[in-house]
């Protein structure tokens, strides 16, 4: 009975793992099978269901998010969000500072890049966008204060810098300008959506029925949720079976670039059972490894689908399921897949730094801290999609001085080092839910008692006006 009673509760989670290794699995049979003459066509026929499963998550975000951060700060007091608000930063602001400082740390130690080769092939298809470090913080600050909210759902503000065609190489002297990624400027929603939610407490009775109507539309959005979920074993499956025939060369992973890998990957699983176990037993006086046990099923989930924003959906209702408070989880987890992205930034400063071993370049300690603080500042203005690191990994190779072309010599790996250090992004916003939800239990408690004792007199009222109507 334990046994049938223990499979019936982790089910789905099983399902889930069995599918990322089952997706694995059949990725490598079938490469060997063919000999890997995949065309482009045959393997998105091969991605298709998982890319169905992904749009399903993805068209969740956007009511989810909003409804769930406004009925989250809305029933809240200011002083109290303020708190949850300042607990979270701080933890997210201390966990990305240490993964970028373990990363560096690993990859001068280890030295990956020392007597490698780098990339002499043809150039990559993959898109490099010449950015600098203050225009990526200002597009993150535009990004905040959006000017058409519609817009926000579908795009984000994004500086470009345009060759002058002079044959400069300094590009503070290219001309710029702003254009719109198409991607959901998550974090302008949730700015608004703590602004409206912010108001609507002010309005006290007056809010009470738009605050009501976010709080059923959240409801409703993890009902949703929760049909979804069963689709994903067979998403990651699939997702993952296409990935692994997109691998150009194994020989490659495992060869030219393979003490790189071994380094990233080193540091993401120091980081995500060393360093945050730390962080939290620091905070809360316990290990958090048995809340890691259960974020299996959103773990699985976010390597399957490598996005930190497409596995939010999955994330509060798990979270909501192991009893933190849904005030707590329907702000940290949005505010954390949005600007808490651990596994990037440590990713981003060992990826930088391998480049420039490659290429023979000694960096300063100058150059280093500016490694780590670009770094920093690139991981929290990553877009929470798949390889959206990789994009802003340009900006971090303009500190070490390197052009933007450079990024060709990790692509190879990028893919499966993406899954990994998404993977890391998000348990790290799960344990911030957790930490933050035992710091704030009291108050929460407080604040929910005082609701009750407000709501007594209005109950009062209504039972003498009952009684009179009988008299």
């Amino acid at each position: 009975m334990a046994k049938k009673s223990f499979l019936r509760e982790n089910l789905l989670t099983i399902l889930t793992v069995v599918g990322v290794l089952g997706g694995t699995a059949l990725g490598i049979l079938l490469r060997s099978t063919t000999g890997g003459q995949w065309t482009k066509r045959e393997t998105m026929y091969l991605a298709f269901p998982g890319e169905i499963f992904l749009r399903m998550l993805k068209a969740l975000i956007i009511p989810l998010l909003v409804s769930s951060v406004i009925t989250a700060i809305g029933g809240l007091d200011l002083s109290l969000s303020k708190k949850i608000a300042i607990r979270s930063i701080l933890y997210y602001s201390a966990t990305t500072v240490c993964a970028v400082i373990l990363g560096i740390v690993l990859v001068i130690t280890i030295r990956p890049g020392v007597n490698g080769t780098s990339y002499s092939g043809k150039q990559s298809n993959v898109m490099t966008r010449h950015v600098l470090t203050q225009d990526t913080l200002l597009d993150l600050i535009r990004n905040l204060f959006p000017p058409n909210l519609i817009q926000a759902c579908i795009a984000q503000a994004q500086t470009t810098l345009k060759d002058p065609g002079n044959g400069s190489k300094e590009l503070t002297s290219w001309d710029f300008e702003e254009r719109y990624e198409n991607t959901t400027n998550v974090l302008g929603l949730v700015v608004f959506a703590i602004v409206f939610g912010i108001s609507l407490g002010k309005l006290g009775e007056r809010g009470k029925v738009l605050l009501q109507f976010c709080d059923s539309l959240s409801e409703a959005m993890m009902i949703i949720t929760s049909w979804v979920i069963w689709i994903s074993p067979l998403g990651v499956f699939f997702l993952v079976a296409a990935k692994v025939l997109e691998i150009e060369s194994f020989a490659e992973l495992v060869g030219r670039l393979g003490l790189y890998f071994a380094t990233v990957l080193l540091g993401l699983f120091l980081h995500g059972f060393g360093t945050l176990s730390i962080l939290y037993f620091i905070a809360v006086r316990r290990l958090p490894f048995k809340v890691i046990g259960q974020l299996s099923q959103v773990l699985a989930t976010a390597f399957g689908t490598a996005s930190s924003s497409a596995t939010m959906p999955i994330t509060i209702q798990t979270l909501d399921k192991m009893g933190l408070d849904p005030r707590v989880t329907r702000f940290v987890i949005p505010v954390g897949a949005t600007i808490n992205m651990d596994g990037t930034a440590l990713y981003e400063a060992v990826a930088a730094i391998f480049i420039a071993q490659l290429k023979g370049i000694e960096l300063s300690f100058g150059r280093t801290v500016a490694v780590c603080v670009t770094a920093t500042a690139a991981s929290i203005g990553a877009a929470g999609i798949p390889q959206a690191g990789l994009v802003t990994m340009v900006m971090v190779l303009d500190t070490v001085g390197l052009p933007a072309e450079e990024v060709i010599n990790i692509i190879a790996v990028d893919w499966l080092l993406d899954r990994f250090r998404t993977t890391i992004n998000v348990m790290c916003d799960c344990l911030g839910a957790r930490l933050v939800d035992i710091l704030s239990v009291g108050e929460l408690g407080r604040a929910d008692e005082q609701d009750r004792l407000n709501a007594e007199p209005h109950e009062l009222v209504e039972i003498s006006k009952a009684d009179d109507s009988r008299m």
